[in-house]
């Protein structure tokens, strides 16, 4: 994200301005990191230091004042983190414009007639969506926390010894401490992207006009997201990925239909493809790319880079607290904790699921660990994710191929939406769930579901596997009809059927024949 800052190196206050500098983003600044916000003088040993207030951080500083336990929370940027400033939030706030627009464009559908000339006001639409950020942001603002009881130091965190962190030239003491630095944008090495200009996620949502060619590189769940959203938004979308299919780590079926809905929203894919250069020429950008042996360039206005995550470990010294880190962020084991006994590590920093609901979830799980010798492992963790395209993908536990290559037998079934009563009176039948079952048992390894609202649908197949309930169980519950969900029944009912032994079928058929 581009944050202008103006600290000295050891005053607390500063100048920080989030682009476009409107009253919107000045109040969410003003929440999250306040221009005359003077740090307090540490008064104690800690017995617990958070460094990053994104979710992890923030949900591990809130856990330790809850239970009595003094707490300091350092941010160089602003509290509330990616997911507030430039993930979850923003993203979700123009996707749910975008998904009123194509609303509006299917209208005829289902009836209904839209006056001629109805347009989107893209500047609006980003207007609404910094007005709602700026709106959550009193949640995770510095005041709150203080409130709390939390005592925030604005600045550059950096170890200076095992149980010691220096803030703008102030030592803190901690007995256990907690790295939640997330992570950022990867910037790929490709000749001329620098030079030409290019988005992240960190800097796509300071956009106030809309790039009418926009080109985005990585077809994966960011990619996604925005390729779609935007088209729907009005810019004509490229989306170019060296796979061959789009989210070419979700259930292939899955992926399939998600790819289907962008041909026909008008999106533009390039695949099988890699970008080579990228020019700038006459105000706009040339990307020339080599698929499969064949030059291709494509001329586009905008440029959007979502192909990864880096750590952020810079800055850190975490040598000097005996921290072990590499390419992929902090190590850590199982129960979170790294190299130097005193210290943890949670969110993104250390976890291979890079989303706001896990943070939430190791942060309350490394704060019980470092403060209350807490056995929790990230590894016993049920955790399900969804990506927000139209329709959405949501997944959780092991894909089919996964439980094949550890020698797991797999029964699988699916059920479409094609056959829900609701899905059909919606025009949402592009769809399924899909459940991945131990052979000969209810036993749930995973599951999958692609519907307008999936993300929704999946939390039966989490809640079932969280409480290690199999998938019988989902069967005995009375849905409402007529609802999506039913089609969640109607699978349990599937596995009902088919497990029935022949010789009970047989003696099911004998008591029936004697009911005369």
């Amino acid at each position: 994200m581009t944050i202008a800052l103006d600290r000295s190196a050891r005053d607390s206050s500063s100048v920080v301005r989030l682009l476009p500098d409107d009253e919107h983003n000045r109040a969410l600044v003003s929440n999250s990191h306040p221009e005359r916000w003077v740090n307090p003088t540490p008064r104690w040993r800690y017995h617990l230091v958070v460094i990053g207030s994104g979710t992890a951080g923030l949900t591990a500083a809130a856990g330790c004042v809850a239970v009595g336990g003094r707490v300091a929370l350092i941010e160089r940027h602003l509290t509330g983190g990616d997911c507030l400033i430039s993930g979850c939030v923003p993203s979700k706030g123009i996707i749910s414009a975008a998904r009123v627009a194509a609303w509006i464009e299917r209208a005829a559908d289902y009836g209904i007639r839209v006056a001629a000339g109805t347009i989107v006001d893209f500047p609006a639409v980003m207007a609404r969506m910094r007005r709602l950020r700026a709106e959550i942001s009193p949640s995770d603002s510095v005041h709150h926390l203080k409130e709390m009881g939390v005592e925030v130091f604005l600045g550059q965190g950096r170890f200076t010894g095992p149980d010691t962190v220096d803030v703008n030239g102030t030592t803190l003491r901690f007995a256990r401490a907690v790295i939640a630095t997330g992570g950022r944008a990867i910037v790929p090495t490709i000749p001329g992207l620098t030079e030409s200009g290019f988005l992240t996620n960190e800097t796509l949502f300071q956009l106030t006009e809309l790039p009418k060619r926009f080109a985005m590189i990585g077809a994966g769940p960011i990619g996604c997201e925005m390729a779609q959203t935007f088209q729907r938004l009005g810019a004509q979308v490229t989306l170019i990925d060296t796979a061959s299919h789009i989210l070419i780590r979700e259930d292939a079926d899955a992926a399939e239909i998600v790819q289907r809905a962008f041909v026909r929203g008008g999106v533009r894919l390039v695949l099988n493809a890699k970008v080579t250069a990228v020019e700038s020429h006459e105000g706009a950008k040339r990307i020339r790319i080599d698929q499969g042996g064949k030059p291709l360039e494509i001329v586009c206005d905008a440029i959007l880079v979502g192909v990864g995550r880096a750590p952020n470990t810079d800055g850190l010294s975490l040598e000097a607290a005996g921290v072990r880190s590499d390419k992929t962020g902090v190590l850590s084991n199982d129960f979170l904790r790294t190299s130097n006994p005193r210290i943890f590590a949670a969110g993104d920093i250390a976890s291979p699921f890079k989303f706001t609901h896990t943070a939430n979830a190791l942060g309350r799980m490394a704060m019980i660990n470092a403060l209350f010798w807490g056995r929790n492992r990230m590894s016993r963790l049920v955790v399900p994710w969804c990506t927000y395209t139209a329709p959405e993908i949501a997944h959780v536990g092991l894909y089919e191929r996964q439980a094949k290559e550890r020698g797991i037998p797999v029964t699988t079934l699916t059920a479409p939406l094609s056959e829900n009563d609701r899905a059909i009176l919606d025009g949402e039948t592009a769809g399924f769930v899909r459940v991945h079952l131990t052979r000969g048992t209810d036993r749930i390894l995973g599951a999958t579901v692609v519907a307008a609202h999936a993300g929704d649908l999946l939390t039966y197949f989490t809640l079932a596997m969280t409480g290690k309930r199999g998938l019988a169980s989902l069967a005995g519950a009375i849905y409402p009809y007529p609802t999506q969900s039913e089609v969640i029944k109607k699978l349990a009912n599937l596995h009902r059927a088919s497990a029935l032994k022949p010789w009970v079928k047989r003696l099911l058929s004998t008591l029936l024949a004697l009911k005369r």
